[in-house]
């Protein structure tokens, strides 16, 4: 059992040491008068300073290219010129650039890496993701992946109808939290259209290995949300996760 000597200031166990173990959240940091000790408050600042770094880390789209082999990948981009005018509207990030022309395909499945909040969590994540998807999709004819800048999930709509495909995934950064800042999000809608809302969405979060969900528990539970929103013919709230718990300790 750890000590608190040094943290708040007197000796014995520490009785925040297990919820400290269990979790990446920030709990009983101790106090130095009426502020946080400094290292606290310096371990605060380093993980804010992350957080923003992954916001405005530009896309490298040859690290996503790297990770995805031999598929055949399109580039595109959103109607938001830079990331200034990305970050202060967001309704620029869910339409395409002027001119954008992509292939009428009729697949099956449309498969979306959009860079989103967190560019950094694309690099790491979404060329294993996109990958474990795949192989769990045998008969599933699929599109060229689509790789798109400045882009919000809502992007995946407009894409998905270019594409004419029955189904996309977007996989996108997600907003960075003070512990997280390379946080993948699956996004799944059936019949992309432009006009769809987020309720006609299903969201699988947190793919970040060893830290949130593997590569292959998250493939695992969209490659089942795609099959039973083939059969409904439909994704969002009308479809629901029938998938088994968990394993302890696998989030």
């Amino acid at each position: 059992m750890s000590s608190v000597q040094g943290r708040n200031g007197h000796s014995g166990p520490d009785p925040w040491a297990v919820l400290r173990a269990a979790t990446r959240a920030r709990v009983a940091l101790g106090r130095a008068g009426d502020g946080l000790p400094t290292a606290r408050e310096l371990e605060f600042r380093a993980a804010h300073a992350v957080a923003r770094d992954a916001v405005h880390t530009p896309l490298e789209p040859d690290v996503v290219r790297a990770g995805l082999g031999d598929l055949d990948v399109l580039e595109v981009r959103s109607a938001a010129a830079d990331r200034a005018e990305y970050l202060q509207r967001p309704d620029l990030g869910r339409r395409l650039a002027p001119g954008t022309e992509l292939p009428a395909t009729g697949a099956d499945l449309g498969v979306v890496v959009a860079d989103g909040l967190s560019p950094r969590a694309v690099h790491e994540h979404a060329a294993g993701t996109v990958l474990a998807l795949l192989e769990r999709l045998p008969g599933w004819s699929v599109a060229p992946v689509v790789l798109a800048h400045q882009a919000r999930v809502g992007l995946g709509d407009e894409i998905g109808a270019a594409l004419a495909v029955r189904a996309v995934v977007v996989l996108i950064g997600e907003r960075p939290g003070l512990s997280s800042a390379d946080s993948l999000g699956i996004y799944l809608t059936w019949d992309p259209r432009p006009g769809r809302v987020d309720s006609e969405r299903n969201c699988v979060s947190n793919v970040r290995p060893p830290h949130g969900l593997s590569y292959a528990q998250a493939a695992g539970t969209v490659a089942a949300l795609l099959g039973a929103a083939r059969e409904l013919g439909a994704s969002g709230v009308a479809l629901k996760d029938e998938g088994p718990a968990l394993p302890p300790g696998a989030g």
